[in-house]
């Protein structure tokens, strides 16, 4: 069962989302209209998560190096910088590039919940996608996020503001949880974290 806003405001006071934003955000400062911003915080049936302003990694070609899973190398990753205006914070996405960034929350799921995380229609109207990211029942940590720019132009990644959508899903209880086997992606940081095997 999808869980609705109710659920996931009491889940998030027992520690589920860190931090916080209990309603949807779409203006800095709402009393005065202030600086629109993606939007970010809970909805209905879900929680539109922030990027992290610490990091966003772009592939780059790197002659003679071929990417493997089983032995990544970080050399094809470059640091992008982060751009300030008054628009706010932002990294830019090249076109047809890839990236990682981080989310600002983090996240603790419940040992009968799977998370998704899917893309806001904002930056698929741009031709930016979100790759479809699970979080297992019982996983902690930042997520890192995936990018992908299809688009013929680079691309504004605003930070600090809403850059996808968390789904909560209920099933019978499992044998085994994400953190009962120590799953290689428990607990990480808010810094993007490499492929692992």
């Amino acid at each position: 069962m999808l869980k609705n806003d109710r659920w996931i405001k009491d889940q998030a006071a027992a520690g589920m989302l860190q931090p916080f934003q209990p309603t949807l955000v779409r203006h800095l400062d709402p009393d005065s209209a202030g600086r629109p911003v993606l939007s970010f915080g809970c909805s209905s049936y879900g929680y539109d998560l922030r990027l992290s302003s610490k990091e966003f990694l772009i592939f780059r070609h790197v002659p003679g190096t071929v990417m493997n899973p089983k032995r990544f190398n970080p050399a094809n990753l470059e640091p992008a910088p982060l751009h300030q205006d008054d628009d706010g914070a932002y990294f830019i996405l090249p076109a047809h590039s890839y990236g990682l960034g981080v989310a600002l929350e983090r996240l603790a799921v419940p040992p009968t919940i799977t998370v998704i995380c899917l893309g806001k229609s904002t930056y698929a109207r741009l031709g930016i996608i979100v790759n479809t990211t699970p979080a297992e029942a019982g996983w902690q940590g930042h997520l890192t996020l995936e990018f992908s720019n299809s688009s013929g132009a680079d691309c504004r990644i605003y930070a600090d503001e809403g850059i996808c959508q968390l789904l909560f899903f209920e099933g019978d209880p499992c044998d085994t949880t994400y953190e009962d086997r120590a799953g290689k992606y428990q607990h990480q940081p808010e810094r993007v974290t490499l492929a692992r095997i």
